[in-house]
């Protein structure tokens, strides 16, 4: 399961579109939410959108950045001549948010709604391999603070759908009773929505109860991009932003573009161009192990990457995931030499000797750049057909001439990190 989050404004407007249709037409949300972005223009927002200089807004960053009310990056009950000059006071501007510094370049338009804040609740949903998990709790907003030892949770095992009835039960407890069976009710429909759609978090807070309307004022969400070949189509027009502060290199652009045609995973994170530590790990849970390996050993300021290939990928979408890998490492040198890590798990059903043979390819045109950078390649991997493409790879450093060790599953998954940083220690 591939995490990516979505920008505020693109979340509410599907919850806006969809949710109803959840809930029996119960719950609507009005779809009031403006995306505004360096192309944007402002000037003629007001005749698209005639709401706009009738009601009272707020406006604010739109770009996976947290607690924007504590870096007072909010403006509030403001009038449209106001949320102009706002906005294109900050647009494209760098700021520093804690310790990150990006550029503003896109903002969330919506309505003002006065409240009290003691009328503001908080509702997440997270997902695990076992299942997801609701959490509530009576007191949202701003100050709601360490929400995961403050909530109460309910687990709802893959494939179930809890009823109303149970959610007021375990998790409507401090609710005001009158509202009880109104939240419960959205809330059921809010997972039925959260399931469908594949999502893997959704967060909001707060949300605030208007009559029998239930009106969510800050939502955080992420989908599971793998699933966009079955969910594309009722997602809409949406698009996975970077997170703040980081701008991605053409590179990671391009492995991007590659996992969007594939229904496997293909990811990378550029760390440090130059470092001497590369990896080409299988797995998502795998390339964390690694990652934390490489920093435990002390190498942490060479680890030149971050990501994964796992999902079966055939072999032409892992030879091009290698071969970009590879320009990367090799554009460079160093005097004391590299190192590439090609290890993972024990696969389930991704074809090791397939998804070798794509590795294998890369590797071979990129002989004399490996060669010229002083690399050493260790390899360990298991899974289907793990024989097969391990007798290829050790049958591929002979022919290339770069030294290459190969291990299977009878040697631990991390053991190849210390053989290669510490010479096997």
């Amino acid at each position: 399961m591939a995490q990516k989050a979505i920008r505020e404004a693109d979340g509410k407007v599907m919850m806006a579109r969809l949710l109803k249709d959840y809930t029996d037409g119960k719950y609507k949300i009005q779809n009031k939410f403006i995306s505004v972005g360096p192309e944007t223009d402002l000037k003629k927002l007001p005749s698209t959108y005639k709401w706009l200089q009738k009601e009272k807004l707020v406006v604010k960053p739109d770009q996976l950045i947290k607690r924007r009310g504590k870096s007072k990056l909010l403006l509030l009950n403001t009038d449209w001549k106001e949320a102009a000059k706002w906005i294109k006071a900050r647009m494209n501007k760098p700021i520093t948010v804690s310790t990150v510094t990006g550029i503003l370049d896109h903002f969330i338009i919506e309505p003002f709604v006065p409240h009290n804040e003691k009328d503001e609740y908080y509702v997440a949903i997270t997902s695990q391999r076992e299942g997801d998990t609701i959490l509530f709790h009576h007191k949202g907003g701003i100050n709601v603070g360490d929400v995961d030892a403050k909530a109460a949770k309910l687990f709802v095992p893959i494939g179930e759908t809890p009823t109303s009835q149970e959610i007021e039960k375990k998790l409507l407890g401090k609710a005001p009773k009158e509202r009880k069976v109104l939240i419960a009710e959205f809330m059921e429909g809010l997972f039925k929505y959260y399931a469908d759609l594949n999502y893997t978090y959704l967060e909001i807070n707060p949300f605030i109860v208007e009559g029998k309307t239930v009106i969510p004022l800050d939502l955080a969400a992420k989908l599971d991009d793998t699933a966009t070949f079955v969910s594309s189509r009722k997602w809409g027009s949406i698009d996975f932003p970077s997170p703040f502060g980081r701008m991605l290199s053409k590179e990671e652009i391009y492995v991007e573009e590659l996992d969007a045609k594939t229904g496997a995973s293909l990811k990378l994170t550029i760390l440090n161009p130059e470092g001497r530590v590369w990896t080409m790990v299988a797995g998502g849970g795998a390339s964390v192990i690694y990652a934390d390996t490489i920093t435990d050993l002390g190498y942490m300021n060479e680890m030149a990457n971050y990501g994964e290939y796992s999902g079966d990928p055939n072999e032409e979408f892992t030879y091009l995931y290698a071969k970009t890998i590879l320009d990367l490492m090799t554009r460079k040198k160093n005097p004391k030499g590299k190192f590439l890590l090609i290890g993972g798990g024990i696969a389930n059903f991704t074809d090791v000797a397939n998804t070798f043979r794509g590795i294998i390819r890369a590797l071979r045109e990129y002989m004399k750049k490996l060669q010229d950078n002083k690399v050493k390649i260790f390899v360990r991997r298991g899974g289907p057909n793990y024989n097969e493409g391990l007798k290829n790879m050790r049958a591929l450093g002979d022919e290339i001439g770069i030294p290459i060790k190969v291990y299977g599953p009878e040697t631990h998954m991390t053991k190849i990190v210390s053989m290669a940083l510490e010479g096997g220690k």
